[in-house]
């Protein structure tokens, strides 16, 4: 079968390259320089994405990581080899994240707070996907209810800050790496309203006329 064959020779070329990188690393085989190694490992990785059997970015990465640890521990004092591994694995996920971000036409979030100056205190990790949604040029709608606007603004850090336990960030059971460690893990992101798109209900910058309408100006501090 045409398939069989393909991953056939793709084994033997791997094994080929393993067997190479060892003989260069115990004398017996040509010193090369680095740069004919990166472009041998990249060869390689491309032979590796063109034959191997995968359905998803996250299945070709499994197979780029599983396949360079197994090179990488052939010869470890080859770092160029390591290093190009991680190169692939960089772009196949910038480009991934790229095709996904092509088909969406809008990106639509909540917020625990929209602020007085047209801003969000959001859950973190929102001020990402904000920044995201600007570098594909895509608009960011926010839903809230009017119950969500507050006359408060970001610089004031008593009310807009609130952290929590660090333990699904990093468990306690990892004791040693805790006792030598500061971890805070904030539960909210900033985000700025000029990453909030100017459409939908209203815009950003009509928050203070909401606010007027919603609120005496005098009970803003109570």
């Amino acid at each position: 079968m045409p398939g069989a064959d393909k991953e056939t020779e793709l084994k033997g070329r791997i094994e080929d390259f393993l067997a190479d990188l060892k003989r260069g690393g115990s004398g017996t085989g040509a010193l090369r320089g680095s740069g004919e190694m990166a472009r041998e490992t990249t060869y390689l990785l491309r032979r590796i994405t063109a034959q191997a059997r995968w359905s998803s970015a996250g299945d070709l990465m499994e197979i780029i990581r599983h396949e360079g640890r197994r090179i990488t521990a052939a010869q470890p004092s080859e770092t160029t080899v390591g290093n190009m591994v991680r190169r692939v694995l960089k772009i196949i996920r910038e480009e991934y994240g790229h095709e996904m971000a092509t088909g969406l036409s809008k990106v639509i979030i909540g917020t625990q707070t929209v602020l007085a100056n047209g801003g969000l205190r959001a859950v973190n990790g929102t001020h990402s996907v904000a920044l995201a949604a600007r570098h594909h040029s895509t608009p960011l709608i926010v839903c809230a209810p009017m119950f969500k606007l507050s006359p408060q603004f970001p610089n004031e850090e008593d009310t807009f800050h609130k952290f929590v336990s660090p333990h699904e960030v990093l468990p306690f059971t990892a004791g040693e790496i805790l006792s030598k460690v500061n971890v805070h893990c904030p539960v909210f992101d900033y985000v700025p309203p000029e990453l909030i798109s100017n459409i939908g209900g209203n815009a950003p910058s009509y928050i203070y006329r909401l606010m007027s309408e919603l609120y005496h100006p005098e009970d803003h501090k109570l």
